[in-house]
């Protein structure tokens, strides 16, 4: 790059900082008349900065910006690897279709093994169980913590189980040591969902740590964005590998975008019943997809990184005081509780309207609703009652009742950063009224 093109990208740059203070002005809140929203973006002029100097590179597939934010979020969960997808739900699907590799022998899973899960979450941590043509085996839910019911998990193994596949519920850590214990002990693989937990902390451990895999999400929703994106992590370098593969069409090479003859002999293997020398770039070991991010989404990223402390810093200050200010409607709502041992990067509040109250959880969000406030369900609620999962192949352990009382009664309002105090206030004030009305 000459002088002269430094210049005007260091112009164009400086512009865009100017660009973000005019086109995105922080706005006043005005009670009743702006929307609290559960979640969103958070962002300012060095997000969009970060994202114009990727874009006047043109490169336009996983680049420098990837390599370099795979390594520093991989440092911030003290893990290995870090493998970014595009989004959440395609790492969900990674890192369970990568045990389907007959690479890993004995342990390979098979068409019919079985996955212990939850019935209560959101539908991507149960879909490539089904995509892989396994068996989901559905445990019921812990209240108020919305975790797996570990008193469930002897139950639920058989002969046929080979892995465990669990979510972090709205950020709130699930019982890492019984889970872990179990798998380690039956020789079973696990899975943590950390889609809505990242920072999340059990036993002064970051969740991730304790499972084969792990994986992330990068919506806007999420503790950080790049509108769209995921990662998948591990500290297992064959793993690593494997996921690599799934997600960049299922090709033996491991080469990065741009980068020929990494091994040192491209042409000198010999792969299934190829002719030997078959170029390795062009040899598939795997039936993969094409799962990568951009390097414009992972320069979004690497700026969003840089807040990332202080956006779960917020989230939990912003819980804590929701918490404190609705403890004395208890005798109507339950609220949620950390699991013990834990350290929750809170996602949302979740709130369960008991079955006493002179009010239902849709009369709640109703009124909520009504007056600007946004709420959200605890996502697919029972997995089991939803249209697309029938006529498919499962098992239930019991009768999920704690999954059906969180489909019935259960709604969650949002902590993310940029909820100002005034706005909480706002919400608790709109809840105290509809209980006095």
């Amino acid at each position: 790059m000459n002088d002269k093109a430094v210049k005007l990208r260091e112009q164009i740059l400086k512009l865009v900082a100017e660009y973000t203070m005019e086109a995105f002005p922080q706005q006043e809140f005005v009670a009743g008349e702006t929307h609290v929203p559960v979640s969103g973006r958070v962002f300012d002029g060095t997000d969009l900065q970060s994202l114009v100097d990727s874009s006047l590179d043109f490169w336009l597939t996983t680049g420098r910006f990837a390599s370099q934010f795979e390594k520093e979020f991989a440092r911030f969960f003290n893990m290995r690897h870090a493998i970014l997808v595009n989004s959440g739900s395609s790492a969900n699907l990674l890192a369970l279709t990568c045990l389907t590799s007959p690479t890993l022998g004995e342990r390979q899973l098979k068409p019919g093994d079985e996955v212990i899960t939850v019935a209560t979450g959101f539908p991507t941590t149960v879909n490539p169980i089904f995509q892989n043509n396994l068996v989901p085996v559905f445990v019921d839910v812990d209240i108020p913590t919305y975790n797996i019911d570990v008193t469930q998990l002897e139950v639920a193994l058989s002969p046929k189980t080979r892995a465990v596949m669990v979510a972090h519920t709205l950020g709130n850590p699930f019982n890492l040591s019984t889970v872990s214990e179990f798998c380690k002990q039956n020789n079973l693989w696990l899975i943590e969902d950390c889609c809505d937990a990242v920072g999340a902390r059990y036993k002064d451990q970051s969740v991730g740590k304790f499972s084969d895999l792990a994986t992330v999400s990068f919506y806007p929703a999420h503790h950080i964005t790049m509108g769209e994106g995921g990662a998948v992590l591990t500290d297992n370098s064959v793993l690593k590998k494997l996921v690599e593969s799934f997600r960049d069409w299922g090709r033996d090479c491991w080469c990065e975008p741009g980068k020929d003859n990494t091994c040192g002999k491209r042409f000198e293997w010999q792969l299934g019943n190829l002719p030997y020398g078959y170029d390795h770039k062009y040899t598939y070991s795997h039936i993969g997809y094409n799962l990568k991010a951009t390097d414009m989404q992972a320069a979004v990223g690497l700026s969003q990184l840089k807040k990332l402390t202080g956006f779960i810093k917020r989230r939990r200050e912003n819980f804590n005081y929701l918490k404190e200010r609705l403890l004395p409607l208890q005798d109507l709502f339950i609220l949620p509780e950390a699991t013990q041992d834990s350290i929750p990067s809170w996602f949302g509040f979740p709130i369960f309207v008991r079955p006493d109250a002179p009010f239902s959880r849709d009369d709640i969000t109703r009124w909520l609703d009504l007056n600007k406030i946004g709420t959200r369900l605890l996502f697919g609620g029972n997995l089991i009652r939803q249209p697309a999962y029938q006529g498919l192949t499962y098992r239930v352990i019991g009768d999920l009742k704690r999954a059906d009382d969180v489909m019935r009664s259960v709604f969650w309002i949002g902590v993310y950063p940029g909820l100002t105090q005034p706005m909480l206030d706002y919400v608790v004030n709109k809840l105290e009224k509809v209980i006095k009305s």
